[in-house]
C-alpha cells in the first residue's frame, strides 16, 4: 500500500462537474492498493493516519493528530501511486487488480469511519477532479 497524505485546509472531489465529497481541516489521503495488499494492511496504514501528529500544538510544535485538531479526512483512490516509470511510458503491473484494489480501498475507508467523525471519499475508477489547499505545504509519503 503507498499513501500520500496532505495537510489540508480544505479540499474536495469532482466527478463530471459536480462536487460529490468536500471537507475542511485535514487530511487529503491518496490511496494505492498494491498486489501484495489486504484488509490487515488497509488497517495498520489507517492507524498509522489516524494517529499521525503533523498538526501544530499551541507551542507551535508538530505534535498533535487528527483526532486533536477535529480534522476530517478526503480519502481518494490513486492506482498511479504503483506507476513503474522505468520507461517513458508508465505501466502499473504493480498495483492490484480493479476488484481487489476496490474492496481494499472500501476497507480502509470503512475501517477510518469508525474512528474518525468526519471521513469523505471519491469514487473509485471515476475520473475524478481533487482540489486542496495544502497547509504548509505538509505532504508525507506512507
Amino acid at each position: 500500500m503507498k499513501l500520500v497524505v496532505q495537510r489540508v485546509q480544505h479540499a474536495s472531489v469532482t466527478i463530471d462537474g459536480v462536487e460529490t465529497a468536500g471537507i475542511g481541516r485535514g487530511y487529503l489521503v491518496l490511496l494505492g492498493v498494491g498486489r501484495e495488499d489486504d484488509e490487515k494492511t488497509a488497517e495498520k496504514f489507517a492507524e498509522k493516519v489516524i494517529k499521525l501528529r503533523i498538526f501544530d500544538d499551541e507551542n507551535d510544535r508538530i505534535n498533535l493528530n487528527l483526532a486533536q485538531v477535529d480534522g476530517e479526512l478526503l480519502i481518494v483512490s490513486q492506482f498511479t501511486l504503483y506507476a513503474d516509470t522505468s520507461s517513458n511510458r508508465p505501466g502499473f503491473t504493480n498495483a492490484a487488480p480493479p476488484e481487489q484494489a476496490n474492496r481494499i480501498y472500501e476497507h480502509f475507508v470503512e475501517y477510518c469511519t469508525q474512528r474518525v467523525p468526519v471521513v469523505k471519499h471519491g469514487e473509485f475508477g471515476a475520473d475524478m477532479k481533487v482540489e486542496l489547499l495544502n497547509d504548509g505545504p505538509f505532504t508525507i509519503l506512507l
